[in-house]
């Protein structure tokens, strides 16, 4: 499972964050100058807290729902434990949150560019596509998960099934 994991960060999260990144920065002949501290202090605690619940929801992935996020491996349980208890795309959260703190870190208004491009892309296909397959996946379980878990802001209080 360790190679499946390998090769998944490798070719998502790892091309969002950095592969794409690098070749927007190289072609708008980036320069890096420095940031004020507050936004170095932000940048890096969003860093921390996107690593953090990334590897969080990973883990769940692996142990819970016995997968991947890749979709050539997916999860074959549905997974409502830790942050799915609050929101239903906490992975994708964690992805965002690490853009918003590479913009911060790089003060870098073309990655700030790609964190809404993301941002915009994941708001399209997720509800056209990525819920129709979990739908098809888990049936009336993932039906009930997503009348009671919101898309993207987190609940207050985690869900119980």
């Amino acid at each position: 499972m360790f190679l499946k994991w390998i090769e998944a960060v490798v070719l998502l999260p790892f091309n969002v964050l950095v592969v794409i990144p690098a070749i927007v920065l190289y072609l708008a002949d980036y320069r890096f100058s420095m940031n004020d501290q507050g936004s170095l202090i932000a940048g890096g605690i969003l860093l921390v807290l996107g690593l953090f619940l990334a590897g969080w929801t990973m883990l769940l992935f692996d142990r819970k729902g016995k997968g991947t996020a890749a979709p050539w491996n997916p999860p074959q349980k549905l997974v409502v434990a830790g942050p799915y208890c609050y929101v239903r795309n906490p992975m994708i959260t964690s992805v965002l949150i690490m853009q918003v703190a590479e913009s911060l870190l790089l003060n870098s208004l073309d990655i700030f560019a790609l964190f809404v491009l993301f941002l915009v892309g994941n708001a399209i296909y997720f509800p056209f596509f990525e819920e129709k397959k979990l739908e098809k996946r888990f049936g009336e379980d993932y039906l009930r998960y997503k009348r009671n878990v919101p898309r993207w802001i987190p609940r207050m209080t985690p869900w119980k099934k």
